[in-house]
């Protein structure tokens, strides 16, 4: 998750992008988990949202969470160990028998595939995954820049990099291919001179409308093999 989107005063609980985007992650818990018991590890988790979301509408589902990033201060860390939600700066140990989430983490490593390389030797049991990326090389614009992004991803680099890991993609899609042409048009023809985030707090109606269209789409975006503006892939470790 980027934190960087927040710095125009984003409202996580009400924003049109986040309160869609949260929805396939957890379309795929309940498929996968609605049974059982098991751990979140959420890689690059920032404010922690997603996981968040999953403990508020899965709380006796999930026995831990570790929110993972490098960008929390030693006082966010301490301390932690009994705690359901734990914030650390590394990954555990052992995955095992987990969930691992990483929402928009790949496309800021200069080597993608190491990290991918090192979860897979922590990896014991049967783990489960839910990735996503920002999509094609013609979206690219400053609003990357900005936030410090090294590539954009189709489903095929995508998939061949999880796979090159070790990964078993079972599902991998496109979604937002709902606004995918204005996201475009906007980024090859009103090209910005300044570095900045795209991400900004639209007003109400604007918002709500976007919400609409963004959250019908989710219901049907595992079938959206085309474009959009960002991947995701689910699968095993």
């Amino acid at each position: 998750m980027d934190l960087k989107e927040l710095q125009n005063n984003i409202n996580l609980e009400n924003n049109w992008y986040y309160q869609s985007k949260k929805l396939p992650l957890l379309n795929f818990f309940k498929r996968k988990f609605k049974n059982s018991k098991t751990t979140i590890i959420d890689v690059g988790s920032g404010a922690g949202f997603f996981s968040k979301e999953l403990m508020n509408n899965y709380r006796g589902n999930i026995a831990k969470i570790y929110l993972v990033d490098t960008g929390y201060q030693p006082i966010e860390t301490s301390h932690q160990q009994n705690n359901i939600i734990e914030k650390t700066t590394q990954l555990p140990d052992t995955i095992n028998n987990s969930l691992l989430v990483m929402m928009d983490v790949l496309e800021h490593l200069p080597d993608d595939l190491s990290l991918l390389g090192d979860i897979k030797l922590k990896s014991k049991g049967e783990n489960y995954f839910f990735i996503t990326v920002p999509a094609f090389t013609s979206l690219w614009s400053r609003h990357d820049v900005f936030l410090g992004h090294y590539r954009r991803y189709t489903l095929r680099s995508l998939k061949n990099t999880l796979v090159a890991a070790g990964f078993k993609v079972e599902s991998i899609y496109y979604i937002y291919g709902s606004i995918f042409p204005l996201v475009w048009l906007k980024r090859r023809l009103l090209k910005s001179k300044s570095i900045k985030s795209d991400m900004v707090q639209f007003n109400p109606l604007l918002d709500s409308f976007l919400k609409i269209v963004c959250r019908f789409e989710m219901n049907f975006c595992r079938f959206n093999k085309l474009f959009g503006v960002s991947c995701v892939a689910e699968g095993k470790i």
